[in-house]
């Protein structure tokens, strides 16, 4: 129910936030070295309503939202929908690519990890997932971009094209996911493993992997899809510095471009778009907390 209130909400601070960042639109547009007349920047901004309040300015894009039009971009004049279009799907490839990596490594890392606990492997595993969270993901790129691209030169640097083009931004985007759930993992299966029904299963001579997928794996559930859930927003957002810094035609590069250029229409969309995004993504964790749990019930 908190949804539809949440994204009203989202509306007026990327609305005020825009409106209160420096920087004019117009004087951006026209370049600042160019010598216009006031007239002609008098006649941009009322083209472009800016020379309304910003109240006025916010209802009117609210009910231009409202019939499912983003507007125009001030800089290309193309509409808004139209740009947005194939950059959310290129953005949305981007992070299929990454979250598949990193489900593919944290589920059985952290599952090992969790059956040897204080083993070697389960140190170094901790260890790698530790400096995993901890590397900023615009610095991991650009290492992963130095190493491989510029020294190795076995990978593409920068762009968009076949499955090369996305191994290492996907790689970039996934290592916060495969580190944070990995560690997860580890510490809910731990806790689930000590429990009497888990050595009930264990006495009646079970072998580990059924005791581990069928019994342990899904109590453990409820905390690791919370953690899902956390790192399918947090994409998003670290989509936008990936994309920077691979050059890739998403909605996050979309977004850095817009900003700089103080495009309001295109930037409140993005915004839009990306926190909707983040709503649907809660909203589907929590409905599959009574798929996982079904004593949970939502009134």
């Amino acid at each position: 129910m908190l949804a539809i209130p949440t994204v009203i909400f989202l509306t007026v601070i990327v609305f005020l936030m825009l409106r209160l960042a420096p920087g004019d639109p117009v004087q951006i547009m026209l370049g600042l070295t160019s010598i216009v007349s006031e007239d002609t920047v008098a006649s941009l901004r009322k083209e472009w309503g800016l020379d309304k309040p910003v109240y006025f300015q916010y209802f009117y894009w609210l009910k231009n939202l409202a019939k499912g039009n983003l507007g125009r971009s001030i800089q290309t004049h193309q509409p808004v929908a139209a740009i947005l279009g194939g950059r959310i799907v290129n953005t949305l490839k981007l992070c299929s690519v990454a979250y598949i990596i990193g489900l593919c490594i944290a589920f059985p890392v952290g599952i090992i990890s969790a059956i040897k606990p204080y083993s070697i492997i389960d140190s170094f595993a901790t260890t790698i997932a530790l400096i995993g969270v901890s590397v900023p993901t615009f610095w991991l790129g650009l290492v992963l971009i130095i190493l491989f691209s510029v020294k190795l030169r076995l990978l593409p640097m920068a762009g968009m094209g076949g499955i090369q083009y996305y191994i290492l931004p996907s790689i970039t985007l996934g290592t916060g996911l495969a580190a944070g759930l990995t560690r997860m993992i580890r510490s809910s299966l731990l806790e689930v493993l000590s429990q009497d029904f888990i050595t009930v299963t264990r006495a009646k001579g079970l072998p580990e992997w059924i005791i581990i997928i069928k019994h342990a794996l899904k109590p453990g559930l409820i905390p690791i899809l919370t953690m899902l859930g956390f790192w399918g927003a947090s994409m998003l957002s670290g989509a936008v510095l990936t994309e920077t810094v691979f050059a890739w035609p998403g909605m996050g590069r979309l977004l850095v471009d817009s900003l700089l250029a103080r495009d309001y229409p295109v930037t409140q969309a993005c915004i839009l778009v990306g926190g909707i995004g983040v709503v649907l993504v809660n909203l589907l964790i929590d409905l599959g907390y009574g798929i996982v749990d079904p004593r949970i019930r939502y009134d």
